[in-house]
Protein backbone atom coordinates (compact mmCIF):
# COMPACT_ATOMS: atom_id res chain seq x y z
CA UNK A 1 0.00 0.00 0.00
CA UNK A 2 1.19 3.31 -0.81
CA UNK A 3 1.62 5.70 2.49
CA UNK A 4 0.56 8.58 0.56
CA UNK A 5 -2.46 7.96 -0.36
CA UNK A 6 -5.96 7.30 1.29
CA UNK A 7 -6.60 3.90 2.05
CA UNK A 8 -9.43 1.78 0.89
CA UNK A 9 -10.04 -1.77 1.86
CA UNK A 10 -12.61 -3.44 -0.60
CA UNK A 11 -13.74 -6.97 0.97
CA UNK A 12 -15.76 -9.60 -1.61
CA UNK A 13 -17.95 -12.02 -0.95
CA UNK A 14 -18.82 -15.63 -0.83
CA UNK A 15 -16.88 -17.12 -3.92
CA UNK A 16 -15.77 -13.47 -4.87
CA UNK A 17 -12.50 -13.08 -5.41
CA UNK A 18 -10.71 -9.68 -6.41
CA UNK A 19 -12.55 -9.47 -9.65
CA UNK A 20 -15.80 -8.42 -7.69
CA UNK A 21 -14.17 -4.88 -7.19
CA UNK A 22 -11.46 -5.12 -9.85
CA UNK A 23 -12.91 -2.24 -12.10
CA UNK A 24 -13.75 0.15 -9.02
CA UNK A 25 -10.08 -0.31 -7.64
CA UNK A 26 -8.45 0.10 -11.20
CA UNK A 27 -10.60 3.78 -11.36
CA UNK A 28 -9.67 4.91 -8.00
CA UNK A 29 -6.16 4.10 -8.15
CA UNK A 30 -4.85 7.40 -8.90
CA UNK A 31 -6.68 8.84 -5.71
CA UNK A 32 -6.80 5.92 -2.87
CA UNK A 33 -4.48 3.28 -2.35
CA UNK A 34 -7.09 0.07 -3.07
CA UNK A 35 -6.32 -3.54 -1.03
CA UNK A 36 -8.79 -5.95 -2.24
CA UNK A 37 -8.62 -8.81 0.60
CA UNK A 38 -9.00 -12.65 0.29
CA UNK A 39 -11.28 -13.49 2.89
CA UNK A 40 -11.05 -17.31 1.20
CA UNK A 41 -8.29 -18.86 3.52
CA UNK A 42 -10.18 -18.61 7.36
CA UNK A 43 -13.10 -20.81 8.58
CA UNK A 44 -14.58 -18.07 11.23
CA UNK A 45 -15.70 -14.31 10.14
CA UNK A 46 -13.49 -13.15 13.23
CA UNK A 47 -10.13 -14.98 11.71
CA UNK A 48 -11.12 -13.17 8.28
CA UNK A 49 -11.44 -9.84 9.94
CA UNK A 50 -8.12 -10.51 11.92
CA UNK A 51 -6.43 -11.25 8.79
CA UNK A 52 -7.96 -7.98 6.74
CA UNK A 53 -6.45 -5.84 10.07
CA UNK A 54 -2.91 -7.57 9.92
CA UNK A 55 -3.23 -6.65 6.25
CA UNK A 56 -4.40 -3.55 6.64
CA UNK A 57 -2.72 0.07 7.54
CA UNK A 58 -3.67 1.88 10.49
CA UNK A 59 -6.90 3.48 8.95
CA UNK A 60 -8.76 2.56 6.33
CA UNK A 61 -12.14 3.30 4.70
CA UNK A 62 -13.62 -0.10 4.20
CA UNK A 63 -16.73 -1.26 1.53
CA UNK A 64 -17.80 -4.31 1.82
CA UNK A 65 -20.51 -6.90 -0.12
CA UNK A 66 -22.85 -9.18 1.29
CA UNK A 67 -20.34 -11.85 3.24
CA UNK A 68 -17.65 -9.67 3.45
CA UNK A 69 -20.76 -7.03 5.18
CA UNK A 70 -20.50 -9.63 7.81
CA UNK A 71 -16.44 -9.24 8.21
CA UNK A 72 -16.83 -5.32 8.27
CA UNK A 73 -19.07 -5.63 11.04
CA UNK A 74 -16.41 -7.55 12.97
CA UNK A 75 -13.82 -5.44 12.24
CA UNK A 76 -15.89 -2.40 13.88
CA UNK A 77 -16.05 -4.56 16.75
CA UNK A 78 -12.20 -5.74 16.55
CA UNK A 79 -11.03 -2.25 15.48
CA UNK A 80 -13.73 0.56 14.85
CA UNK A 81 -10.82 3.36 15.96
CA UNK A 82 -9.03 2.07 12.15
CA UNK A 83 -11.94 2.54 10.13
CA UNK A 84 -12.77 6.18 8.83
CA UNK A 85 -15.84 5.54 6.94
CA UNK A 86 -17.76 2.49 6.04
CA UNK A 87 -19.77 1.17 3.20
CA UNK A 88 -22.13 -2.02 2.75
CA UNK A 89 -23.30 -3.44 -0.09
CA UNK A 90 -25.86 -6.10 -0.63
CA UNK A 91 -25.35 -7.41 2.85
CA UNK A 92 -27.58 -7.78 5.92
CA UNK A 93 -26.89 -7.69 9.47
CA UNK A 94 -29.10 -10.01 11.29
CA UNK A 95 -28.93 -13.78 11.41
CA UNK A 96 -30.25 -16.08 8.54
CA UNK A 97 -33.73 -17.25 8.78
CA UNK A 98 -33.70 -21.08 9.99
CA UNK A 99 -35.02 -21.80 6.33
CA UNK A 100 -31.77 -19.79 4.91
CA UNK A 101 -29.77 -21.91 7.95
CA UNK A 102 -30.72 -25.26 6.94
CA UNK A 103 -29.92 -24.24 3.23
CA UNK A 104 -26.11 -23.47 4.28
CA UNK A 105 -25.90 -26.67 6.27
CA UNK A 106 -27.16 -28.33 3.47
CA UNK A 107 -24.71 -26.81 0.55
CA UNK A 108 -21.95 -27.24 3.09
CA UNK A 109 -22.11 -31.15 3.52
CA UNK A 110 -22.99 -31.48 0.03
CA UNK A 111 -19.58 -29.67 -0.82
CA UNK A 112 -17.94 -32.18 2.02
CA UNK A 113 -19.17 -35.08 0.06
CA UNK A 114 -17.50 -33.49 -2.84
CA UNK A 115 -20.33 -31.84 -4.98
CA UNK A 116 -18.83 -28.39 -5.42
CA UNK A 117 -19.77 -26.74 -8.64
CA UNK A 118 -19.39 -23.53 -8.08
CA UNK A 119 -22.30 -21.34 -8.82
CA UNK A 120 -25.20 -23.29 -10.60
CA UNK A 121 -27.28 -21.97 -13.48
CA UNK A 122 -30.56 -22.27 -10.82
CA UNK A 123 -28.87 -20.13 -8.21
CA UNK A 124 -27.12 -17.96 -11.06
CA UNK A 125 -30.64 -15.39 -11.58
CA UNK A 126 -31.17 -15.15 -8.06
CA UNK A 127 -27.54 -13.79 -7.84
CA UNK A 128 -27.50 -11.21 -10.82
CA UNK A 129 -30.17 -9.40 -12.46
CA UNK A 130 -31.93 -11.28 -15.85
CA UNK A 131 -30.60 -8.82 -18.01
CA UNK A 132 -26.70 -9.91 -17.03
CA UNK A 133 -27.52 -13.97 -17.19
CA UNK A 134 -25.80 -15.34 -20.04
CA UNK A 135 -23.42 -12.42 -20.15
CA UNK A 136 -19.44 -11.34 -19.24
CA UNK A 137 -21.57 -10.84 -15.55
CA UNK A 138 -22.36 -14.72 -15.37
CA UNK A 139 -18.87 -15.44 -16.89
CA UNK A 140 -17.23 -13.45 -14.09
CA UNK A 141 -19.07 -14.91 -11.31
CA UNK A 142 -18.42 -18.37 -12.57
CA UNK A 143 -15.00 -17.61 -12.84
CA UNK A 144 -14.50 -16.54 -9.76
CA UNK A 145 -16.14 -19.30 -7.87
CA UNK A 146 -14.37 -21.52 -9.26
CA UNK A 147 -11.31 -19.81 -8.14
CA UNK A 148 -12.53 -19.70 -4.74
CA UNK A 149 -13.17 -23.75 -5.28
CA UNK A 150 -14.51 -26.11 -3.21
CA UNK A 151 -12.44 -25.97 0.22
CA UNK A 152 -12.38 -22.12 0.05
CA UNK A 153 -16.55 -22.44 -0.09
CA UNK A 154 -16.21 -24.92 2.69
CA UNK A 155 -14.33 -22.26 4.58
CA UNK A 156 -16.43 -19.60 4.06
CA UNK A 157 -19.92 -21.09 3.93
CA UNK A 158 -19.16 -22.07 7.72
CA UNK A 159 -17.93 -18.42 8.47
CA UNK A 160 -21.52 -17.57 7.44
CA UNK A 161 -22.95 -20.24 9.51
CA UNK A 162 -21.56 -19.39 12.91
CA UNK A 163 -21.39 -15.36 12.49
CA UNK A 164 -22.41 -13.16 14.98
CA UNK A 165 -26.31 -11.16 14.89
CA UNK A 166 -24.76 -7.86 13.99
CA UNK A 167 -28.10 -5.98 14.98
CA UNK A 168 -26.76 -4.98 18.26
CA UNK A 169 -24.06 -3.21 16.64
CA UNK A 170 -25.32 -1.08 14.49
CA UNK A 171 -26.07 1.71 16.77
CA UNK A 172 -22.54 2.04 17.54
CA UNK A 173 -21.54 2.72 13.99
CA UNK A 174 -20.53 6.26 13.99
CA UNK A 175 -18.71 7.12 11.26
CA UNK A 176 -19.77 8.05 7.61
CA UNK A 177 -21.86 5.04 6.57
CA UNK A 178 -22.91 4.11 3.20
CA UNK A 179 -25.84 1.59 2.33
CA UNK A 180 -26.39 0.34 -1.20
CA UNK A 181 -29.02 -2.47 -2.49
CA UNK A 182 -30.15 -3.89 -5.88
CA UNK A 183 -33.72 -3.80 -6.37
CA UNK A 184 -33.29 -6.63 -7.10
CA UNK A 185 -31.62 -8.42 -4.97
CA UNK A 186 -33.16 -11.28 -3.68
CA UNK A 187 -30.32 -12.92 -1.19
CA UNK A 188 -29.97 -9.44 0.69
CA UNK A 189 -33.07 -7.87 -0.09
CA UNK A 190 -33.87 -4.04 0.43
CA UNK A 191 -35.82 -4.69 3.55
CA UNK A 192 -32.49 -6.03 5.08
CA UNK A 193 -30.94 -2.50 3.67
CA UNK A 194 -33.31 -0.37 5.38
CA UNK A 195 -33.19 -2.01 8.41
CA UNK A 196 -29.32 -1.17 9.18
CA UNK A 197 -30.13 2.48 7.31
CA UNK A 198 -32.59 3.03 10.18
CA UNK A 199 -30.38 1.89 12.87
CA UNK A 200 -26.78 3.51 11.73
CA UNK A 201 -27.12 7.08 12.43
CA UNK A 202 -26.93 9.22 9.78
CA UNK A 203 -26.64 6.52 7.21
CA UNK A 204 -27.15 7.01 3.66
CA UNK A 205 -29.46 4.47 1.74
CA UNK A 206 -29.13 4.07 -2.17
CA UNK A 207 -31.05 1.41 -3.94
CA UNK A 208 -30.19 0.51 -7.18
CA UNK A 209 -32.98 -0.26 -9.65
CA UNK A 210 -32.57 -3.02 -12.35
CA UNK A 211 -29.56 -4.57 -10.07
CA UNK A 212 -29.23 -7.60 -8.66
CA UNK A 213 -26.67 -8.87 -5.28
CA UNK A 214 -23.94 -7.86 -7.40
CA UNK A 215 -23.60 -4.15 -8.40
CA UNK A 216 -20.30 -3.91 -8.78
CA UNK A 217 -20.07 -6.29 -11.72
CA UNK A 218 -23.75 -5.43 -12.52
CA UNK A 219 -24.03 -1.65 -12.46
CA UNK A 220 -19.90 -0.84 -12.53
CA UNK A 221 -19.80 3.19 -13.22
CA UNK A 222 -22.76 3.69 -10.59
CA UNK A 223 -20.93 1.91 -7.65
CA UNK A 224 -17.98 3.64 -9.02
CA UNK A 225 -19.67 7.24 -8.56
CA UNK A 226 -21.14 6.17 -5.26
CA UNK A 227 -17.80 5.41 -3.86
CA UNK A 228 -16.08 8.51 -4.74
CA UNK A 229 -19.14 10.33 -3.57
CA UNK A 230 -18.50 8.32 -0.16
CA UNK A 231 -15.11 9.08 -0.05
CA UNK A 232 -15.57 12.56 -0.46
CA UNK A 233 -17.98 13.62 1.69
Amino acid sequence: MQANLPALVLLPGLLNDERLWAQQADALSADVDTHIADLSQDDSIGAMARRVLDEAPPRFALAALSMGGYVAFEIMRQAPERVLRLALFDTMASLDSAERAATRRGLLQLAHRGRFIGVSPQLMPRLIHPRWLDSHVSATVQQMAAAVGKEGFIRQQQAIIDRADSLPLLADIRVPTLIVVGADDQLTPVAEARLMHERIAGSRLEILPECGHLPPLEMPERTLSLLREWLDS
